[in-house]
């Protein structure tokens, strides 16, 4: 993946991040391979319910509407 979709993956985070630590998680940019966003959730994220629907449909259906090239986000350790 390009140092310029890195970029603009990281900017994006940074558009998301107040809505997540509004309700005491945060996200971090692990990596970027073949399409997919590999992200760190932390927080009050870490065990919530409702982690994998903020992921897939806010985290993930954001940053695809911005960078067309990400297939998918994915949360890891």
């Amino acid at each position: 993946m390009s140092e310029n979709i890195e970029n603009k993956v990281k900017e994006t985070l940074e558009e998301i991040k107040p809505k997540i630590q509004a309700d005491g998680g945060d996200i971090e940019l692990v990596a970027i391979e073949n399409g997919v966003v590999k992200v760190r959730l932390k927080g009050a994220c870490v065990g919530c319910p409702m982690s994998a629907l903020t992921l897939k449909q806010g985290v993930e259906s954001f940053i695809k509407k911005k960078i067309p090239q990400i297939k998918s986000v994915e949360a890891v350790q």
